[in-house]
């Protein structure tokens, strides 16, 4: 696949099935589903997708892009159409939104075919015009076939390019108006970073102790010289959250020695990762609300040893079969233990910070409504912003900006759809009063608005993403805010129908 088509499915769903699942695991609550879906939509793609413009300008994928964006406003209209046209939603609604989701996924793996079959092609002719005496006919011929070439082939698939020592440079005034500059970036050779320590005289199990001790320290010592007294103290206090994913999380990265391989570690991850997830999945799901569910975690400890009979004899294989100077060739395979680890990490840890702004909001008597609009949408979103704007840090923003509209795509269309037809089948009404609830219909015309915003700013600038509209979408998304802040207070009526007033007593 390539960065844009691994952006809308990859990355998108692990950004967004974090949101799925806790929705269905608290199904027989009361709260507006679609209105939530679509604030939390509406913060990913406006100010997720502004900070990836304002910290990485770039050159969109201008078809990709408009394809996306014109998918996402019509799912979101389309389930609210649903949800306005009858008073209770029927089976068939769900249905049509789940075949919607999968012709897009369709429409973007297609694409993806074209253009190796067109790239075929190109090639097929450029090779075909070269045999010959070259003519003033053919010269141009050639050069437009050289450029669909260089298209093609940058849309084909992923490239990893080197990590750059002074990072990224976000400091450029010149990003805010003016079109951006094109930076040039080397790709990384991953035969040779797998094979730079690899020396067949040493032993099967050479430096394993140290390559261990080495992967779990801490802090680094370089780093550790050069900062200054608060990144130190900063660096001790991420000392037990940098343990804990040091032991959770394997690491795969094309860009270090070895690919980020370590046997032993490695080894124990295949064991803890699967177990410490069961056991903390199981703590959220038996969890009582009044009590925190790390408290669970002791009680459900067995439950994680039904996975070792199956991940102790692959991790015995693994120890005897590997090297410790080169990753075997199944490494690639913990890029799976990688993602759901760190989708796991970064979804319990925002969690954690929605469940405290919603003790906050009960203590302030702020109705649940407005939380859900506001406050836990941006919370709940916190994963998708963070992972997105670090792979645009790490040099991929086509694929983070990607992820940033097919995200919130997944969330409308899959999500909510999902949730509201898990409660159809309980038995519990839906309907557009108490699912839209009183903001819902004013992120509906938000989202619509920034999105449509989007495609006239990409379509304008010819697909230059620049800092200015980073700061444009997140501008429009704090007038949202402003919005939801002066219905709240009743300044002003929301876009939702009021209902009808009945008399206390007696017929009027």
């Amino acid at each position: 696949m390539n960065e844009h088509v691994a952006g809308v499915t990859l990355l998108a769903f692990g950004n967004s099935s974090a949101d799925l699942f806790s929705n269905l695991a608290s199904v027989n609550a009361n709260v507006p589903v679609f209105a939530n879906s679509l604030a939390a939509a509406l913060f990913v793609s406006m100010v997720s997708g502004g900070l990836i413009c304002y910290t990485s300008p770039f050159k969109m994928n201008a078809y990709e892009s408009v394809r996306d964006i014109l998918f996402l406003i019509f799912g979101s209209m389309l389930l609210q159409y649903f949800l306005a046209s009858s008073a209770h939603v029927p089976e068939t609604s769900f249905i049509v939104m789940f075949l919607v989701y999968i012709f897009y996924i369709l429409v973007n793996v297609v694409d993806v075919y074209l253009i190796r079959r067109a790239l075929k092609t190109t090639n097929a002719q450029i090779d075909a015009l070269l045999v010959g005496e070259m003519t003033p006919e053919k010269r141009k011929r050639l050069s437009e076939l050289e450029r669909n070439q260089a298209i093609y082939t940058r849309d084909m698939e992923v490239e990893i390019f080197e990590r750059t020592n002074s990072g990224p440079n976000i400091n450029k005034i010149r990003y805010t108006t003016l079109r951006m500059g094109r930076s040039t970036r080397i790709s990384l050779d991953r035969k040779a970073t797998r094979m730079v320590l690899h020396n067949r005289a040493l032993g099967r199990n050479w430096g394993l102790f140290k390559d261990l001790f080495i992967a779990l320290r801490p802090i680094n010592c370089e780093k550790w010289r050069k900062g200054n007294i608060i990144k130190r103290a900063f660096m001790l206090t991420k000392i037990p959250a940098v343990i804990i994913c040091c032991i959770y999380i394997p690491l795969v990265d094309y860009e270090l020695d070895k690919h980020g391989w370590n046997k032993l570690l490695n080894c124990i991850q295949v064991m803890l990762n699967p177990a410490m997830s069961i056991m903390a999945i199981k703590a959220l799901l038996s969890s009582r609300g009044n009590s925190l569910w790390y408290v669970a975690m002791g009680e459900e400890a067995i439950y994680a040893m039904y996975s070792l009979p199956i991940t102790v004899p692959i991790a015995v294989f693994m120890f005897i079969q590997s090297r410790t100077d080169v990753p075997p060739f199944y490494h690639s395979v913990f890029t799976v233990m990688n993602l759901t680890g760190s989708m796991f990490m970064i979804f319990i840890c925002a969690t954690e910070i929605d469940k405290v702004l919603e003790v906050i909001g009960h203590i302030l008597k702020v109705e649940d409504d407005f939380m859900g609009a506001t406050v836990k949408a941006c919370t709940g979103s916190l994963g998708p912003l963070i992972a997105n704007v670090a792979m645009a840090l790490h040099g991929y923003p086509r694929m983070a900006y990607a992820s940033a509209i097919g995200g919130p795509f997944f969330t409308v269309v899959m999500s909510a759809s999902t949730v509201m037809h898990v409660k159809n089948l309980f038995g519990l009404p839906v309907s557009e009063a108490n699912q839209t609830g009183n903001y819902g219909l004013n992120a509906f015309i938000f989202l619509n608005l920034g999105v449509f915003s989007t495609l006239l700013w990409s379509t304008t600038l010819g697909f230059f993403a620049r800092r200015s509209v980073g700061i444009f979408s997140i501008v429009f998304y704090c007038i949202y805010l402003l919005f939801a802040i002066l219905i709240h207070r009743k300044v002003i009526h929301s876009f939702s129908v009021d209902l009808p007033v009945k008399a206390a007593f007696g017929d009027i």
